[in-house]
């Protein structure tokens, strides 16, 4: 489904842009308040997984995600619902944006740190790829609770 390559492709392009303009634009350890305390720009480099857990274990974490975008590829052949279609272009986009990262930034292949410079009140710092992984883990529950399966066909209730 067309869709799924769109949302995955602009996802994709979001986050390495925004990746670039703020290793361009913003210094390590001096954030930057966007909308008052609710959301700044504070560049840090993760070497971990979610809330930099994990740093140690980086090339794991990279499989796993290389693991998770070949899988959604695979799966993707199936698709018949817009839903699911937007959920998995998500999951790509911001699987591949961080997979990006810890394989071509420092420290070395594999071992690269991910960019990441959005920060809201306690909670981790965050970017694009991290907010498409989240909002495609909602959708992918939305589509289970209603019933949608992945070719847009509906469960029937028993």
């Amino acid at each position: 489904m067309a869709m799924f390559g769109v949302a995955g492709i602009v996802v994709l392009g979001l986050d390495q842009l925004t990746k670039a303009l703020a290793l361009a634009h913003l210094t390590p350890g001096e954030p930057v308040n966007v909308i008052g305390g609710l959301l700044k720009f504070n560049l840090i480099r993760n070497p971990g997984a979610a809330f930099s857990l994990g740093a140690g274990y980086t090339p794991v974490i990279s499989v796993i995600q290389i693991a998770v975008a070949l899988g959604v590829i695979y799966l993707s052949r199936k698709l018949g619902s817009v839903g699911w279609a937007i959920a998995f272009g998500l999951l790509f986009g911001g699987a591949v944006g961080n997979i990006t990262d810890r394989i071509f930034r420092e420290p070395s292949p594999f071992h690269g740190h991910v960019v990441d410079f959005l920060q809201t009140p306690h909670w981790a710092i965050f970017n694009i790829a991290d907010m498409a992984v989240t909002s495609a883990a909602i959708l992918l529950v939305i589509q289970t609770l209603r019933g949608i399966r992945l070719d847009g066909t509906k469960e029937l209730k028993k």
